[in-house]
């Protein structure tokens, strides 16, 4: 009988028993900017409930840890900071916690991570958004948070301006106590999502037809926050989640984001180009973790890559070069662009493994051939090699990820002053 509790301390991973974690982040047709003039993209399909149903299939038939799904509160752009008008380019996107919700009831064992923006969205609304896709797909949930520093953004909700800035304004004192505020922000955002999450405790609801009682009134709590961004009082109108407290995850760069993971998170996606960068950014995490008073407890760091992926490397680079044709322009990332064989990819993973990373987020350049190139190619190759599971062994995301289902902290503190 499988357990969904496993190693709560994922973060040591240089045993050679520990099963390396996976996942997809999904955006569109793909990453690079021409994906969708593939001919496995299906553009005419990309708002479609089956589209979305296919390729979570897809991932879960490679018995994937979880997907991301991107979203934003503006079109994508080519550009970082502003809008770039472009028409060659896929733009416009289903709301992502939808996405997952529709996805949820025909799939079984795959975890459904979406994105959700902090800057302009209400801790009360995410935290019964991403519990109520937890009970749909029964303990599968989690989120990946996100900061907005777009002007045009901003322009949408009224209640707030972001000063436009570009690239060269980005190390000024200015942005740079912009963007710390805004991760401070986010920070703030998941404390009061994860003291929602606790406001119920697992046995407040009682149910008994009998009796006349549904609730137990004295195992809601008020979660009475009060910070420089919020002030919050709960309890929250949705029962504590199955997970007790569904993933939370974050993209980090640099410095003040690597705190928000270290304070706040589960897992963190990071985006090295070699392992001694990577080696460098768990031990910066980690030096975080410790400043956060975290240290001990599980959290994951995952490597961000970007992947063009075939059986000969030549066709690969080929691909690679006939995309960026289509684009007009080379196709650059944040993360590294891996572009060569699903053999070569896991010699990669396993090299960034034992610098300390725990798992990878792969980013398909076009979901149509290189998500099935990672299900049916990288993942063989990686069972072949002891480090990735056969099949699915836990019901939750948590389980999956070995974390162990959190105490709540109000039932908790009710006990120790009972």
């Amino acid at each position: 009988m499988s357990s969904d509790i496993a190693s709560p301390y994922p973060h040591s991973p240089s045993s050679p028993n520990t099963a390396l974690h996976l996942a997809v982040a999904l955006d569109g047709a793909g990453w690079h900017p021409a994906a969708w003039r593939e001919p496995e993209a299906r553009p005419g399909e990309l708002f479609t409930a089956r589209y979305w149903q296919d390729v979570v299939g897809e991932a879960e038939r490679g018995l994937l840890d979880f997907v991301t799904i991107e979203d934003s509160l503006g079109p994508q752009s080519s550009h970082p900071t502003e809008p770039d008008h472009r028409t060659d380019q896929v733009r416009g996107r289903l709301d992502a916690v939808l996405i997952a919700a529709r996805v949820a009831p025909v799939t079984r064992h795959i975890g459904l991570v979406p994105t959700v923006v902090a800057t302009h969205t209400e801790p009360f609304h995410i935290s019964k958004a991403i519990a109520t896709l937890d009970y749909v797909s029964t303990g599968r949930a989690g989120l990946r948070v996100q900061v907005s520093a777009r002007s045009n953004e901003a322009a949408h909700f009224g209640r707030r301006s972001i000063p436009a800035f570009g690239i060269a304004d980005l190390d000024t004192p200015a942005v740079r106590e912009l963007v710390t505020g805004l991760f401070e922000e986010a920070g703030d955002h998941v404390e009061v999502v994860r003291r929602l999450w606790d406001s119920w405790e697992d046995d407040a609801e009682i149910r008994d037809v009998a009796t006349g009682r549904f609730i137990d009134r004295d195992k809601l709590h008020h979660i009475d926050f009060e910070g420089r961004y919020f002030s919050v009082k709960g309890p929250s109108i949705t029962p504590r989640p199955p997970q007790g407290q569904p993933v939370v995850s974050a993209l980090a760069h640099s410095s003040v984001p690597f705190r928000l993971v270290a304070r706040s998170a589960d897992i963190g996606y990071v985006t090295p180009h070699d392992a001694d960068q990577a080696r460098a950014i768990v031990t910066e995490i980690r030096a975080e973790q410790r400043v956060a008073g975290r240290e001990g407890e599980p959290l994951h760091i995952f490597g961000d890559l970007v992947v063009v992926l075939d059986d000969d490397p030549a066709a690969a680079r080929a691909r690679l070069r006939r995309l960026d044709g289509l684009a007009g322009t080379p196709y650059t990332s944040d993360a590294r662009i891996f572009t060569g064989t699903p053999g070569a990819l896991a010699d990669l993973l396993l090299e960034w493994r034992r610098a300390g990373l725990t798992g990878f987020r792969l980013r398909p350049a076009v979901i149509g051939h290189d998500l099935p190139a990672i299900t049916r190619g990288l993942v063989p190759e990686l069972r072949r090699r002891g480090v990735f599971r056969s099949s699915y062994e836990a019901g939750t995301l948590r389980g999956l990820l070995g974390l162990a289902r959190p105490a709540n902290r109000y039932a908790a503190a009710s006990n120790a002053t009972a």
